[in-house]
């Protein structure tokens, strides 16, 4: 059954704004749930949602007292390694494991893998050991013989006659015309021919690692009593074991197989069910009938963990001479590695772009495996669309910022736009070609806007407990990899019982609970916050029928008012209801229901950067960011700008710093380490001013959507476009290195 509730959607507060652009706010009717909780609209009272809450995990990790993978060490833990090619091609003729196991402390010493090499890190062997020593001693005595071939390593290499092909079943470059690589939108050639303005160019990205501060591993124990337990670095616990291949290799059932994840060090979307190395550790906790522990090095890490694809992408836009986009045609390549897609770039988002063209196709190489990365797709496309933005608004003889708001139609992004634009002064600072200068150092502004589209999905459940103190217990096998899951739990189910966060106890990480979505995509939070709202709900109404029976009133008499329950001019906290529980507590469940109609789906964002580019060595300072984003009602303001920072700062590195280099004749990576793979460091890290603007989706029952994606997607763009008005000229390759901001400079 369902009742109809009519609320009001959109922006939270700033009723100025609002009077300005209407469209940020709309009246919406739905139908709810019976057990589902009333959404809140724009006018609901809160108590603690929207306000500043510490997580609720800090002291556990900030004491040391939070258990990471590593940290896990059952009696009698063994210790596993991988033996990996470092050849990007060739085929393994020998693995020779004989000395290995002559080594005191080696369990395991076999070959692993197939024979065909076809990427720099393919396992090849593997070892297990009593102590990490033999097991180093081990891994150095296999020997491997190859058979080595010429590779195709970057995307020119694989795209040239008689390049060595990656997969023998499909060649390396889809057909032009592969229809599955095309968008089209309208007349792009007749709007070409007739557009009074036109710019073209060609920008490119790097392959920028994951990095992840933990590695992706695991330990894993199988029991004597037939149950297996995994304590894994991974971003969904409750489909980590999914599936044949751990079960098969563990020789248990998959009901019997438990995955716990108490705390992670970083994902980033790298780190979604078992992996090779993960099954090759339960066959060999099988097999020793011992603990195995095996996480990956940091140079594994960096070959095997994942990476974010390259891009070469071939822009053209064209429009009015008042701004006006008309057409968008591209041409993008891109290398997610030794696989079929998974490049590409997302260029059309954010403008109406009434007419495109657009061509994206994925080339093979000899490289190891890309895989989902905060935003996938959307910062390389944004660098590039806003790049060839940028320099339309100069041949139009336009502001850059003026140009984006004309061609922008998003009620939220358009208050946005101006909220960035008034932070940082954008009129006083524009200064193009080097107009505001202090010595060699020259100053610029860059804008770029963001957009992210997932408001949840999935009939996730979570349990509740009622303790007689008045503590509850919240129980979900959703992970929070760090974006503050357990926080917005709590916060959520404080604000419906009317108690303080600190009595509510989350627990998630562990498949023992009920199964709760990955977390990943920007879905957590709408897909499972509403869910523990419900479930807060049905603890609330359990409470309420207890104290009824104390009062000797009818249920329904019971009220709900400022936190308090009240009938017949009685009143009793939650705290003071929740001991007629008694001491097996109140057990109770909620479930995330399907998605309202809601109107604002798209979470908006824009961020402007304030750079200083050095003309004589080329180096670029990142002095200011100003992130402007929504995430739907915002649950939590201090983890969501928390989320914003990290975003942030991941963006400039990507702008910056970060890129994969390899070594076009072997195919091996040559900066594998954190000495040489570059990363944003403290002393790079500009002031960030982080704005929210609290929307009500009317998706779901909180409003909720997620906001660990789209804070990354706007900001390498917004950086480059600063540096463009800082010299007046455009760097249109990531990372904008000193070596390529001097090119630039000098093709000027």
């Amino acid at each position: 059954m369902a009742r109809r509730v009519t609320y009001t959607t959109g922006l939270v507060g700033s009723d100025e704004r609002v009077a300005q652009h209407p469209q940020a706010r709309r009246e919406i009717t739905v139908d709810v749930h019976d057990d589902d909780a009333t959404p809140w609209g724009v006018d609901a009272k809160l108590r603690v949602v929207g306000t500043d809450v510490p997580r609720v995990d800090g002291p556990a990790k900030a004491t040391g007292a939070a258990k990471y993978t590593y940290d896990i060490q059952p009696q009698g833990l063994c210790f596993a390694g991988l033996v990996t090619s470092p050849h990007a091609h060739a085929e393994v003729q020998a693995v020779d494991v004989a000395a290995a196991l002559k080594i005191p402390g080696v369990l395991v010493a076999r070959a692993a893998g197939g024979r065909q090499v076809t990427f720099p890190g393919s396992i090849v062997a593997v070892v297990c050991a009593e102590s990490e020593e033999a097991l180093d001693d081990g891994l150095r005595a296999v020997v491997v013989t190859y058979d080595v071939k010429p590779p195709a390593v970057t995307v020119e290499d694989a795209m040239a006659d008689g390049a060595a092909q990656v997969d023998r079943r499909a060649p390396n470059v889809p057909p032009e015309d592969d229809p599955r690589a095309t968008m089209r939108r309208g007349d792009a050639q007749g709007a070409w021919d007739a557009a009074e303005v036109k710019v073209e160019g060609t920008w490119r990205t790097a392959i920028q690692t994951h990095s992840c501060l933990e590695p992706h591993g695991v330990v894993v124990q199988v029991m004597p009593d037939g149950h297996a337990t995994i304590w894994a670095s991974t971003q969904a616990t409750s489909g980590f074991a999914a599936g044949p291949a751990m079960s098969r290799a563990l020789g248990v059932p998959a009901a019997k197989i438990r995955v716990l994840t108490e705390h992670m060090g970083g994902g980033f979307g790298s780190k979604f069910g078992a992996l090779e190395w993960d099954v090759l550790a339960a066959e060999l906790a099988r097999e020793t009938r011992r603990p195995v522990r095996m996480l990956l090095s940091r140079r594994l890490e960096h070959l095997l963990g994942g990476n974010r694809p390259d891009s070469i992408q071939q822009m053209e836009l064209g429009g009015t001479k008042d701004g006006r986009f008309t057409v968008l045609r591209g041409d993008v390549l891109g290398t997610a590695g030794n696989a079929a897609g998974g490049a590409g770039s997302n260029n059309v988002m954010v403008y109406g772009l009434p007419n495109v063209a657009m061509r994206q196709r994925t080339v093979r190489t000899h490289t190891a495996r890309a895989a989902a990365f905060r935003a996938p797709r959307h910062p390389q496309g944004a660098f590039a669309l806003e790049g060839v933005i940028d320099r339309f608004a100069h041949a139009a003889g336009l502001d850059p910022l003026e140009v984006r708001k004309r061609n922008d139609d998003h009620p939220i992004r358009r208050i946005q736009w101006d909220l960035a634009a008034e932070r940082i002064g954008w009129a006083e600072a524009r200064g193009r070609g080097g107009q505001r200068k202090d010595g060699p150092w020259r100053f610029g502004v860059g804008c770029a806007a963001a957009r992210w589209s997932n408001a949840g999905r999935g009939a996730w459940r979570v349990d509740l407990k009622v303790h007689a103190d008045g503590h509850v217990a919240v129980m979900s096998g959703v992970q929070d990899i760090g974006t503050g899951t357990r926080t917005l739990m709590a916060v959520l189910v404080a604000e419906e019982l009317g108690i303080g966060v600190d009595r509510v106890d989350v627990r998630v990480g562990d498949t023992d609970y009920p199964p709760g979505p990955g977390s990943g995509g920007s879905t957590t939070s709408p897909s499972i916050g509403p869910a523990a709202r419900e479930a807060a709900l049905h603890a609330r109404e359990g409470v309420a029928a207890k104290l009824a029976e104390a009062w000797d009133v009818p249920v329904a008499d019971i009220g709900w008012k400022d936190g308090h329950y009240e009938a017949g001019g009685r009143t009793a906290s939650f705290e003071e209801a929740a001991r007629l529980v008694g001491t097996g507590g109140l057990a109770v469940s909620g479930t995330r229901r399907p998605n309202y109609e809601g109107p604002y789906g798209e979470t908006a964002g824009v961020q402007m950067a304030e750079v200083a580019v050095d003309v004589e060595t080329g180096v670029v300072r990142v002095k200011r960011v100003v992130a402007v984003h929504d995430a739907g009602r915002l649950v939590d303001t201090l983890t969501a700008r928390s989320q914003v920072n990290g975003g942030v700062l991941q963006g400039i590195s990507f702008a910056l710093h970060e890129e994969r280099r390899l070594d076009r004749a072997q195919g091996d990576m040559v900066n594998p380490t954190f000495d040489t793979y570059r990363i944003l460091g403290l002393a790079d890290t500009p002031q960030i001013d982080v704005l929210l603007t609290s929307v009500v989706s009317g998706f779901n029952n909180a409003g909720i959507m997620g906001l660990g994606e789209p804070a990354t997607v706007p900001t390498a763009a917004a950086v480059a476009g600063a540096v463009y008005d800082a010299i007046g000229v455009q760097v249109t390759e990531l990372p904008m290195t000193p070596a390529r901001v001097l090119a630039a400079l000098e093709g000027a």
